[in-house]
C-alpha cells in the first residue's frame, strides 16, 4: 500500500533506518515489512524504512513527534534539530479534508525552506526561505494573505486562491526534491523497517 495522501513523512538522505528511529526517539520497536509498517503508521506510531538506495523514510499520520504539525511554533526548531543529527532532512504533509499542505527542508541544521497552507482558514502559518525552483514552476508557495486582504477585489482573491497548493503539488515537490513515496512500487520493497512510538505516545492497540 503506497502512502503519501492524508499523512506526513520525513525523507532523510544517506541515513540508516536505525539512525532515524534513534533521532525520533522511537520506543516499543517492532520489525515490520513495508506493507504492514505503512498500514500501521496510518493508524498510530511511526514506520521507518529504506525502500530505495540513498533515502530513508519515516512515515506517521499523527505521531512523528510532538510539535511536528507545521502549524506548531516548535516545528522549525524540531526539524533543525533533526537535521543537525541526520543531515539532509525533508518534511511533507497533506490532508485534503482540511486542505493542510506543508513542505520543508533542512540541511546541516539550517532550515532553508518551509511552507504551510491551511485551506479551511485560508491561512499560511509558516513561510520561511525562498520558493524552490519546483515551487516556482508549479506556481505555489509564493503568496500569503497580507494585511488589508479584506479589501481585495474579487479578482485578487481568485488569483490568490488559484496560487494555493493541493496534495498533488506536495507530491510533485517531494519528487523534485528527491523522493516521492507514491513512486515506490510496493512489491519492489523487500527490506523490512522499524515501527515504533515517540516519547509520550503509547500504543493504543497492536499495530
Amino acid at each position: 500500500m503506497s502512502f503519501g495522501y492524508k499523512t506526513s513523512w520525513l525523507a532523510v538522505r544517506d541515513a540508516a533506518p536505525e539512525e532515524v528511529a534513534d533521532a525520533l526517539g522511537l520506543r516499543n520497536r517492532r520489525i515490520m515489512d513495508w506493507t504492514d509498517g505503512t498500514n500501521a503508521a496510518y493508524r498510530q506510531g511511526v514506520f521507518v524504512a529504506r525502500p530505495v538506495p540513498d533515502w530513508t523514510i519515516a512515515h506517521g499520520r499523527i505521531h512523528l513527534a510532538p510539535g511536528t504539525e507545521a502549524t506548531d511554533p516548535r516545528f522549525p526548531a524540531w526539524l533543525q534539530t533533526l537535521s543537525t543529527q541526520l543531515g539532509d532532512v525533508q518534511f511533507f504533509a497533506t490532508d485534503r479534508i482540511g486542505e493542510y499542505h506543508a513542505w520543508a527542508k533542512a540541511e546541516s541544521g539550517a532550515l532553508t525552506r518551509a511552507y504551510c497552507y491551511i485551506g479551511m482558514s485560508g491561512d499560511v502559518p509558516l513561510h520561511i526561505g525562498e520558493p524552490t525552483d519546483v515551487e516556482l514552476e508549479l506556481g505555489v508557495g509564493q503568496r500569503w494573505l497580507e494585511d488589508g486582504w479584506q479589501d481585495w477585489r474579487e479578482s485578487e482573491l481568485d488569483a490568490w486562491s488559484a496560487a494555493m497548493p493541493s496534495e498533488h503539488h506536495v507530491m510533485r515537490i517531494a519528487q523534485n526534491w528527491g523522493i516521492c513515496p507514491l513512486d515506490i512500487p510496493d512489491d519492489a520493497v523487500d527490506v523490512p523497517g522499524i515501527h515504533g512510538f515517540p516519547s509520550g505516545v503509547e500504543p493504543s492497540h497492536k499495530p
